[in-house]
């Protein structure tokens, strides 16, 4: 068998750049321990010019957020005829903006939390009723999260705005779930995990800062919600035409599950969820990046 040479694109020039540092470097370590020839690539501007350097078989997207997960580097490597990891161009872009993501995700049934999105400047206290969650439309990581319960906590969200348009959303009291699918071969719910911040709400801080978080693996919330959400973690998936995996975050309130958005570029550090959610489910690290090395392909937007 000839070995591919595999790029990983990481880095990149999104607000999540530090993040996806940190994923590269592990699936780095992940792919040489395969026997694969592997390349790092920091996706700049001059992504194209390196990629034409280094002529790779395949593209493993690391990347997150802006640039990364939002099909602009998904449409360059179609362009170029590398293979990708991950979603297509489509799918990418859709999954990223959360405002698009919701509109076709109630469309098709699923249960989506009240919301309103315009520019932060359309958004006041009596948007919804507080607490509400205000979040960018177009951010990954939890960049740019707050609760507003009142007009202190809105007037110091807005003063530090600079995300584009934005979402207020209804706070669904209860459990913080995030559900793994990977596509081996077809898309399947690897498990349910719960998410308990020891403080505060599950912002930036408490998703990459190592014991701010408690992991509940599997989520404690009963037999029937815990199939309830695989299951509607793989209809979003479909829905979207995701491809290789994807993670889709719910909350519970005991009675109902509420998606509120799906990442197709979910992380891959030591704290990321994926990961933990597929080797619970007996998938190693190295399996889960493998699966997702034979499932790089073009042309997904025909998908």
């Amino acid at each position: 068998m000839i070995m591919k040479k595999i790029a990983v694109l990481e880095g990149g020039l999104s607000s999540e750049r530090e993040v996806s540092i940190k994923s590269g470097a592990a699936v780095k370590k992940a792919l040489k321990s395969l026997g694969f020839e592997v390349v790092g690539i920091d996706a700049g501007y001059d992504l194209a010019e390196q990629l034409a350097k280094v002529k790779p078989d395949i593209a493993f997207i690391a990347l997150h957020g802006t640039y990364g997960e939002d099909g602009c580097v998904q449409g360059l490597l179609e362009f170029m005829k590398i293979p990708y990891t991950h979603s297509s161009i489509t799918s990418s872009a859709i999954a990223m903006n959360k405002e698009m993501t919701q509109i076709i995700l109630r469309n098709a049934g699923i249960r989506i939390a009240n919301n309103f999105c315009g520019e932060i400047t359309e958004i006041t206290e009596k948007t919804l009723p507080v607490p509400f969650v205000l979040k960018p439309v177009a951010e990954g990581s939890s960049v740019g999260v707050s609760i507003i319960r009142n007009n202190a906590d809105l007037a110091a969200a807005k003063a530090n705005w600079h995300f584009g348009r934005a979402m207020a959303e209804e706070f669904i009291e209860g459990h913080e779930l995030s559900v793994a699918v990977l596509n081996n071969p077809k898309p399947t719910a690897l498990g349910v995990i719960e998410l308990k911040p020891k403080d505060g709400f599950y912002d930036y801080t408490n998703k990459y800062t190592g014991g701010k978080t408690d992991h509940l693996m599997p989520a404690p919330i009963g037999e029937q919600a815990t199939e309830k959400a695989k299951e509607i973690a793989v209809a979003a998936h479909k829905i979207l035409g995701c491809s290789g995996c994807s993670r889709t975050d719910m909350r519970y309130n005991g009675k109902d599950l509420y998606v509120l958005e799906i990442n197709t570029h979910p992380g891959m550090t030591e704290l990321s969820l994926l990961p933990e959610i597929a080797k619970y489910a007996g998938i190693s690290f190295e399996q889960l990046v493998e699966t997702l090395v034979n499932n790089a392909s073009l042309h997904r937007i025909r998908n």
